[in-house]
């Protein structure tokens, strides 16, 4: 099974997949093409993205079942360990250091934990 993911692609890309898989959403195909047939259309896929994204998952004979390709995304597959997992690069803002944290004054304490007298 193979499944390749486009995002702001051109529409003669999308036209180009559908002779070999089928378009089970807009930017979604699916099918089973054989292994030469999938890294020619990875290939070609790469080749006329153009500034869009695309994301290749297909079946695979390893420890997790499957394998997949990412051609300009912001997350990246990493190996560890042998198994294959997603890197997200952290989009937040740094805060600001403050004196306390929040959350941890008395009054919160009290209504976190209820009044408890010694």
């Amino acid at each position: 099974m193979t499944v390749v993911v486009l995002t702001h692609c051109p529409v003669g890309l999308r036209g180009f997949l559908t002779r070999w898989l089928l378009e089970i959403s807009p930017g979604v195909f699916l099918g089973s093409p054989s292994a030469r047939i999938r890294d020619a259309l990875w290939d070609e896929v790469r080749q006329y993205a153009g500034n869009g994204r695309a994301l290749l998952a297909y079946a695979d004979n390893s420890e997790q079942g499957y394998a997949f390709k990412t051609h300009d995304h912001a997350w990246h597959p990493v190996d560890h360990e042998g198994l294959t997992l997603i890197f997200r690069p952290s989009e937040r803002p740094a805060k600001e250091p403050s004196s306390r944290p929040a959350g941890w004054s008395k009054a919160s304490k009290r209504r976190r934990f209820g009044n408890r007298t010694p």
